[in-house]
């Protein structure tokens, strides 16, 4: 019942993203879609952090529709003020330009840059996205050994990429359950690593896990 409940609480919210993507196409997206939103309650961050993340995702949105317009389709997404960019732009120089204006953004202390100079991709690949992440967070949820509210999961062009505080052993397991999801090409972990004291000294724990090696703390 319970692993019922969770895929259907996950395919609800997927639809509801899917949704407010059709209504408007919007080049340029802000936090990796509705699907993955933290609750503050349970995300690792600390409430100001959550905050922090809202107020840049906006401000580095608005200043590069501002530059780039529609001719680039930017995702913006903060995670305890570390900013991942995917997408599509036109040009090298719009590539660059995307990212200089998001680390000018006050209180952004590190910008992961992947966009991709291409064409603008089509609205049913990033419906293919949407639904691809909507498959990822359920596994997570579904899984017995990961605390799903620990991760932000984003999807570009079939590649997932996994952010979120954790430690090694959450980072290695995390990515070998995406990396079994249908329709994933690649995973990118964009992860900040705690340790196992830092976990357990915080409010929130996830479930017992059992190891699954010693892997590097970031990585495709």
């Amino acid at each position: 019942m319970k692993l019922t409940m969770n895929r259907t609480a996950c395919t609800l919210l997927a639809a509801a993203a899917l949704a407010a993507g059709l209504s408007a196409c919007i080049p340029l997206v802000v936090g990796g879609g509705a699907v993955v939103g933290s609750i503050m309650a349970t995300d690792r961050r600390t409430t100001g952090a959550q905050v922090e993340d809202e107020g840049i995702e906006l401000r580095a949105a608005n200043r590069i529709r501002e530059v780039l317009g529609d001719r680039a389709h930017v995702n913006v997404t903060s995670y305890n003020r570390q900013v991942l960019l995917t997408g599509e732009v036109p040009t090298a120089q719009d590539r660059a330009t995307a990212e200089q204006i998001v680390a000018d953004v006050n209180n952004v202390r590190a910008v992961v840059n992947d966009l991709g100079v291409m064409p603008n991709s089509s609205l049913s690949q990033r419906t293919n996205d949407t639904l691809i992440t909507g498959k990822v967070q359920a596994s997570f949820m579904d899984a017995k050994d990961v605390f799903s509210s620990a991760y932000k999961v984003v999807t570009e062009r079939n590649v997932v990429y996994l952010m979120g505080l954790v430690t090694p052993r959450e980072a290695a397991r995390a990515t070998e359950i995406a990396r079994g999801v249908s329709g994933v090409s690649k995973v990118v972990r964009v992860f900040e690593m705690i340790t196992e004291e830092d976990l357990r000294r915080s409010s929130t724990q996830p479930p017992a896990a059992v190891s699954t090696g010693n892997p590097s703390s970031q990585g495709h």
